[in-house]
């Protein structure tokens, strides 16, 4: 199991090292307060950022697009690699149900500013409240998290099924409406369909990995739609990790399987100019008794792209590997991937990692 661990914490990581390096860089751009009581006087939020340029960085103004809203902010200018922040107090008195409040950021570093948000779900006093583990809202729905992970699922699978739990805090009955929007290898159920205030329900993805038929981090997105006030039609990202299941292979057959073998598993880059291609190549060998089927190479960026010369390797039989990796606009020491997923039965997962510096 401890290899399954590792695979799908990677799969995650791989999201987290694929995001643009930005020259602010908030540590979030959004946050959501949960739910909050009216009576309770402000609540407030600091988004902390780290200047990411070469040059000392000053923000100008933080604009709140409610009188609801005040900011604060770092008034000395910010050095590079150092920390500053942006404070947002909300208050939310008489103004029960959802919120979403923006802030609108101004440097001298680029007149476009940055757009800063918080949200969150006022409740009256009296009014069932959510339990402290529902922290996300969707309308008048509070949920843990604001999307799906399935986790990992086999190729094989036509019914994986995962549910996820929710409360109704809003002040009024939500009711599904039997509707969703996705794709054809996902249904959704939401039970029991009429959600009274305070109670909780449950939403229900089913998975079908063998109509997906893909391998590695998938992301796909579904619409559940509602007679919520607050928000009817309710978005979420539904994450899962596809992989080939091979747990029930016989001792005999593991003895005759194909077994993928990596001439390096980490390649050092070194410097580089942004907006340049660095191509590099590793050898990838069948060390086993059958063919080794290359089923799908997968970056764990947009700017990482992986291509094998040939996708069936004979026992004996090597090929190459060739990895591509535009930084664009990126700057620094920077961390990429390629995922290879095969029918070796050992190792049916393997990664190859590329480091960087971007001048």
């Amino acid at each position: 199991m401890k290899i399954w661990a590792t695979i799908i914490f990677l799969a995650v990581a791989g999201t987290v090292f694929g995001q643009l390096a930005k020259p602010i860089q908030f540590r979030e751009e959004t946050f959501d307060f949960g739910a909050i009581a009216e009576e309770g006087g402000s609540v407030l939020h600091e988004f902390l950022f780290t200047n990411n340029t070469g040059k000392s960085v000053r923000v100008l103004t933080v604009q709140a697009s409610c009188g609801c809203t005040t900011p604060s902010w770092t008034k000395e200018a910010v050095a590079p690699g150092k920390t500053g922040f942006i404070q947002a107090s909300f208050n939310p008195k008489g103004r029960p149900g959802y919120f979403n409040k923006s802030l609108t950021v101004t440097t001298d570093l680029d007149p476009t500013p940055i757009i800063l948000q918080i949200k969150g779900q006022v409740q009256v006093q009296g009014a069932a409240s959510s339990s402290t583990e529902f922290q996300v809202a969707n309308g008048g729905w509070k949920l843990k998290t604001g999307s799906f992970n399935l986790g990992k699922i086999f190729i094989q699978n036509e019914a994986a099924t995962r549910e996820f739990p929710f409360v109704n805090g809003g002040q009024k009955p939500v009711t599904y409406t039997g509707t969703f929007v996705g794709p054809k290898y996902i249904t959704v159920d939401v039970k029991p369909k009429t959600i009274q205030p305070g109670e909780r329900g449950t939403v229900k993805i089913v998975y079908n990995a063998k109509l997906k038929n893909s391998y590695g981090f998938q992301s796909d997105n579904v619409e559940i739609v509602t007679d919520d006030e607050l928000n009817p039609n309710k978005s979420f990202s539904v994450y899962a990790t596809l992989e080939d299941d091979f747990s029930n292979i016989k001792q005999e057959d593991l003895q005759r399987a194909p077994q993928l073998k990596l001439q390096n598993t980490s390649v050092d880059i070194g410097r580089i100019r942004p907006n340049q291609t660095a191509v590099q190549e590793v050898a990838l060998s069948n060390t086993g008794k059958k063919d080794l089927d290359i089923r799908a190479l997968q970056g764990n960026c947009t700017c990482i792209s992986a291509s094998s010369a040939k996708s069936t390797l004979k026992p004996g039989e090597s090929t190459m590997m060739r990895i591509e990796f535009s930084p664009g606009d990126r700057k620094g020491n920077s961390t990429k991937a390629v995922t290879l997923y095969s029918n070796d039965p050992l190792n049916p997962v393997q990664r190859v990692t590329l480091t960087a510096y971007i001048e």
